[in-house]
């Protein structure tokens, strides 16, 4: 980003995105947190066709996601300055999201396949299958220079990532911003 302001203010709503198993939620807890703010898990705000789809290995389709990212959408601008994990892998997801609260701020997780692969193994109860994380690979759309937003790579535990996160959203990193 050019803009020489802070990237997020207290009233800026963050969206912690990525593929399904980088660590969304456990990331978005923490720096929800840290920030003093509320958190949002957009998996809960799926409808029970979504999670049955998911559920069986099947893909959603973008008429499946676009209800879901209004209501994601809805929470963004319901709390001030909350952050919701939210995978958002395609610009267009993001842009609707955008319509519905301009000033968010995306923080784009990114890591190595096989370490998505390990996370999402690793995880107990979800809904989503491990099976559907190449489906989300070929899906993904990194941040654009023009969109407002940071790519944090995950390469360390959680309390450093959000460590660099919330340096970054204060303006004092330069090195992970878009």
């Amino acid at each position: 980003m050019t803009d020489a302001r802070p990237l997020s203010t207290a009233e800026t709503p963050i969206v912690v995105m990525g593929v399904s198993g980088v660590g969304k939620t456990t990331i978005g807890v923490q720096l929800a947190a840290r920030l003093g703010v509320d958190f949002v898990d957009a998996d809960d705000l799926h409808g029970p066709e979504n999670i049955a789809k998911m559920s069986a290995g099947i893909p959603l389709v973008d008429a499946d996601r676009w209800p879901w990212l209004d209501l994601v959408g809805a929470a963004l601008i319901a709390e001030p300055g909350a952050v919701v994990a939210c995978s958002a892998l395609r610009r267009s997801y993001r842009d609707r999201l955008r319509a519905t609260a301009p000033e968010t701020l995306f923080v784009h997780l990114a890591a190595a396949p096989e370490r998505v692969a390990l996370q999402a193994e690793a995880r107990a109860g979800h809904f989503m299958p491990p099976a559907l994380l190449q489906s989300q690979i070929a899906t993904l759309e990194p941040l654009e220079p023009d969109e407002r937003g940071i790519t944090v790579i995950v390469d360390a535990g959680p309390e450093e990532l959000v460590d660099r996160i919330v340096h970054s959203l204060a303006g004092e990193r330069e090195g992970s911003e878009k």
